[in-house]
């Protein structure tokens, strides 16, 4: 039974604190990344570090909306960078502002998959930016720590219906 968790926003002294190892992927772990992805899908996000439902353990998950489905990070680490990208930059625990943040154009990541097999990924483009945003969630760092000064900017939500 999946579950939406209450998503952690700016000010909660929680995302500022860094994240745990996972040292056993137990089924405690595999209904904590169900209820992300489920809470990710649920607020249109395309990334979502467990710190942002309130849980200091070192897991993401990521939905670029393509056709592999959500993918899942435990204990990332981004071992390689390459080249530069500036990208315009949204949070689920900062709704409706948005900056510009330069990230690298390219990331090589390894970490564990929700089987326990170790695996590495390279990523570029969205992926790699939403693999960044969210490792640093992981490190207690905000993209609003990041964005280039002068463009941060608050949108108003629109008035449409909840789908």
């Amino acid at each position: 039974m999946m579950a939406i968790r209450e998503l952690r926003y700016q000010g909660d002294e929680i995302l500022r604190k860094k994240s745990k190892d996972v040292e056993e992927i137990n089924e405690k772990i595999q209904i904590l990344i169900d209820d992300m992805i489920e809470t990710m899908h649920k607020y249109n996000g395309v990334g979502l570090a467990a710190v942002q439902v309130g849980i200091l353990k070192k897991i993401i998950v990521i939905d670029l909306y393509d056709d592999n489905g959500p993918i899942v990070l435990i204990n990332p680490v981004i071992v390689k960078t390459k080249g530069e990208q500036e990208v315009e930059e949204g949070c689920l625990s900062f709704p409706n502002e948005f900056g510009k943040v330069k990230r690298p154009a390219e990331v090589v990541a390894e970490y564990t998959d929700r089987d326990g097999k170790r695996m590495r990924v390279k990523a570029k483009e969205l992926l790699a930016q939403a693999i960044c945003h969210e490792v640093d969630h992981l490190n207690g760092e905000l993209f609003v720590d990041k964005v280039i000064p002068g463009t941060l900017e608050y949108v108003e939500p629109d008035q449409k219906v909840e789908k």
